[in-house]
């Protein structure tokens, strides 16, 4: 009971002392709660008018309002007499010792901001980074979900993406076909040229503008190689490319042009 009794004493002496302060730091607390919660909501209403992604909204958000928090409570605590150096001075301590653990996952974690924030591609992409292939089928804080084209899921780290290079096929609204027709030597290239270009006219997914190019692009060791290039909206890009193929493996034949095989001339000279 002396024991109760004495820390009521101390407790009430500590209340008439510092009265004045403890009451202006409930004061403090209860506006800066709501000063806290009117910049969190006008940050999301900012967000929202820049077209955040809400995954990194939601975050940015939630970090405000911590780190607001923590500034509003050491300042109030401050403010009844409470020392907090030697208390920040941990916390700091604590922060650096974590930060040196969680290396990788920090990196991970600014990489998914960068990406969210920069937004070098978006859920839907198709996308090559770092070794993989696939569409974009999620983008979290730590990593982005990758789905392939044989439904193979795979999960790389923002840091690699962020940091790495990264090609977007789906980032321009078209995109080039390249193809390599190999015609044997002696076949007519005119003639070649000519189906070439029937086909291409009469494929409505190849776009006239900007225009096919049908050429000579080189002189083989086995064959003659026409380059052909056509412009084609980014989403009929595969039906394209391989509808062409299908139509010159079946109709080249019925024009008198030949596919060409290696070939190697072996001269023989005979010893007397």
């Amino acid at each position: 009971m002396e024991k109760i009794e004495e820390y009521k004493d101390l407790m009430w002496n500590y209340i008439m002392e510092n009265g004045t302060n403890i009451l202006v730091a409930i004061v403090v607390y209860i506006i800066g709660i709501a000063v806290i919660k009117a910049l969190v909501n006008g940050s999301k209403k900012v967000m929202d008018k820049q077209d955040f992604e809400p995954t990194l909204s939601s975050w940015l958000r939630t970090l405000i309002s911590i780190s607001l928090k923590a500034m509003l409570i050491i300042s109030v605590l401050s403010m009844i007499g409470i020392e907090m150096t030697s208390f920040v001075a941990i916390i700091g301590a604590a922060g650096l010792a974590i930060g040196l653990a969680l290396q990788g996952t920090l990196a991970n974690f600014a990489g998914g901001v960068m990406v969210l924030l920069f937004k070098p591609y978006k859920v839907g992409d198709f996308i090559d980074g770092a070794g993989h292939m696939g569409s974009v089928k999620e983008i979290q804080i730590f990593n982005t979900i990758l789905t392939t084209p044989d439904n193979k899921v795979i999960i790389i780290p923002n840091g690699q993406l962020a940091t790495g290079s990264l090609t977007n096929f789906s980032k321009q609204e078209t995109r080039r076909v390249d193809w390599t027709v190999g015609i044997a030597y002696g076949n007519d290239y005119d003639k070649a040229k000519e189906v070439i270009s029937k086909m291409l006219e009469e494929n409505p997914k190849v776009l006239k503008d900007p225009a096919y190019f049908v050429g000579l692009g080189a002189l083989a060791d086995s064959s003659v190689n026409v380059t052909v290039r056509a412009w084609v909206n980014a989403a009929d890009y595969w039906d394209v490319f391989f509808g062409f193929n299908e139509r010159v493996y079946k109709e080249f034949e019925g024009h008198g042009l030949e596919f060409p095989f290696p070939q190697m001339d072996v001269h023989v000279n005979q010893l007397k």
